[in-house]
């Protein structure tokens, strides 16, 4: 091909995410040229780009026509489902791709997998990313928050394309080299867990209002509304309050009270909590929004479980719980509440990425990770600035609940907070996600807890040893056999 005609960039996966990627470089004025095994998807994504543009958008139908119609060195995503499929398609462009060509996955893959891409595509000479991209469908097409990792020299050469075509807030556009391997996947993960916390504790917000405080759809979207103008700014809450206001097509009512109460999972939240794990991270926010999935995909279970305790004589105390309620004040506390709870959330990630960086020496940078979630993404939020500054104040930070700041702000809201808690107990209602929030900040907070009983029957059944507080090294003590003479 003459080399003036070549695309600047190649995209590979041309479901919605991969059309709108695709069409948001080319309205940046970036030429792409776009495959998909389908030929079908590469004739609607031509037409769309004609229709919303047009734009300098090509549409190619076989591996080696899309991969030549690219010019050197080449820079081609891939977006298709993770796993077998991303294997697939870097087999089959590959086959025609020359050494100093990039190959940038931006699928929500485990970043192993990543790191086993780039061992791959290396004995080739070829460079390769791993790129977390948040935003969903509209965040693709209008500006999504991007997360690549890998080959430094291979984000060099798209650099200038992905800060055109990433969410641009205030401090710029919401991308940055990560850092090697398979960090930028693994910053996406953790990304998504903190989103499963976030959805967690809002949904636990609503629970509390509507069945405790009595508050009508109407009355909710008014509240969560407002909260959108206030420290709680952010896109999950502002579209938890567009979903209060939809009403149901088919029957009368709001919508939000006929969807089935089964929420779905695509694995990152699970990864993000099995990390956590191996690295002894503590995250029971992220964990108790995961086992809150897992307990909503139990719905035939959960309806004979009511029944039955309900037989045995347990009785609802929602109705006493409510006469006696506040309304005003209890909105304030659950604000309060959700607003604290969502700081160790965020706190919990965070220390899951420093434990992880620090493990793999990839030295990243979370006053910069805060920066780009800004924009784009699903967990983007106003305080998201705070945490940057709390990062840049103090780059060795042990936990966001120890910064000056939102340590002030913790303690201010804690009585607000365990109102909300108690109350919700009384009440017989579930918030896994904020009573996970308050008992880690109870126990972080704690100068001494009982651990010391812990560790001293781990001695006397196992042999053990523990420490003591006031002499070093490692002792061990004949429990039983002391206990008994005594």
């Amino acid at each position: 091909m003459d080399a003036s005609s070549l695309s600047r960039i190649g995209l590979a996966g041309l479901a919605v995410m991969g059309q709108n990627l695709a069409l948001n470089i080319a309205e940046k004025g970036f030429p792409i040229s776009v495959y998909n095994r389908t030929a079908s998807k590469v004739d609607e994504t031509l037409s769309r780009a004609q229709s919303e543009g047009p734009f300098s958008l090509t549409g190619q139908y076989s591996p080696r026509d899309f991969v030549l119609s690219i010019q050197r060195p080449r820079s081609i995503i891939i977006l298709v489902k993770a796993g077998n499929p991303v294997d697939q398609t870097i087999s089959a462009l590959t086959e025609f791709m020359e050494p100093g060509d990039t190959i940038i996955d931006g699928g929500n893959e485990w970043y192993q997998n990543t790191e086993r891409r780039i061992q791959q595509v290396a004995d080739k000479g070829i460079l390769y990313l791993g790129m977390g991209v948040s935003g969903g469908e509209e965040g693709a097409r209008n500006g999504p928050s991007l997360m690549p990792g890998g080959s430094f020299e291979a984000y060099k050469n798209i650099e200038s394309v992905l800060k055109s075509v990433a969410a641009q807030v205030d401090d710029g556009p919401c991308v940055t080299y990560i850092g090697e391997g398979g960090s930028g996947n693994f910053v996406k993960m953790v990304h998504n867990g903190i989103e499963y916390g976030d959805m967690q504790l809002i949904s636990e917000a609503y629970d509390v209002l509507k069945n405790v405080g009595g508050l009508s759809n109407n009355e909710l979207a008014e509240i969560f509304g407002e909260w959108n103008r206030g420290e709680l700014e952010s896109f999950l809450v502002e579209i938890t309050s567009d979903i209060f206001k939809v009403k149901d097509s088919l029957v009368d009512g709001d919508l939000v009270d006929k969807i089935l109460d089964k929420t779905g999972m695509k694995g990152t939240g699970k990864w993000t909590v099995q990390q956590a794990a191996e690295l002894s991270i503590a995250a029971p926010t992220i964990a108790a929004s995961l086992d809150c999935r897992y307990l909503s995909g139990l719905k035939e279970e959960r309806e004979s479980a009511a029944e039955i305790l309900k037989e045995a004589g347990l009785e609802e105390e929602v109705g006493s719980v409510k006469s006696g309620v506040d309304k005003k004040r209890l909105i304030d506390d659950v604000r309060k509440a959700l607003y604290a709870s969502k700081i160790c959330s965020y706190a919990q990630g965070m220390n899951l990425l420093r434990a992880k960086s620090v493990e793999k020496g990839w030295d990243l940078n979370f006053g910069e990770l805060a920066r780009i979630w800004k924009g784009g993404c699903i967990i983007r939020a106003v305080f998201l600035d705070r945490i940057k500054k709390a990062y840049q104040r103090n780059p060795n930070l042990a936990s966001l609940v120890v910064d000056p700041e939102f340590a002030r702000e913790m303690v201010q809201r804690q009585a607000a907070w365990r109102r909300v808690v108690g109350l919700a107990i009384s009440a017989g209602i579930s918030t896994p996600g904020m009573c996970a929030s308050l008992a880690y900040f109870d126990t972080y907070r704690r100068a001494r807890l009982p651990a010391n009983l812990v560790q001293a029957q781990r001695d006397l059944f196992g042999a053990h040893t523990y420490e003591r507080t006031d002499r070093p090294g490692a002792f061990h003590t004949e429990w039983t056999k002391l206990a008994r003479k005594s």
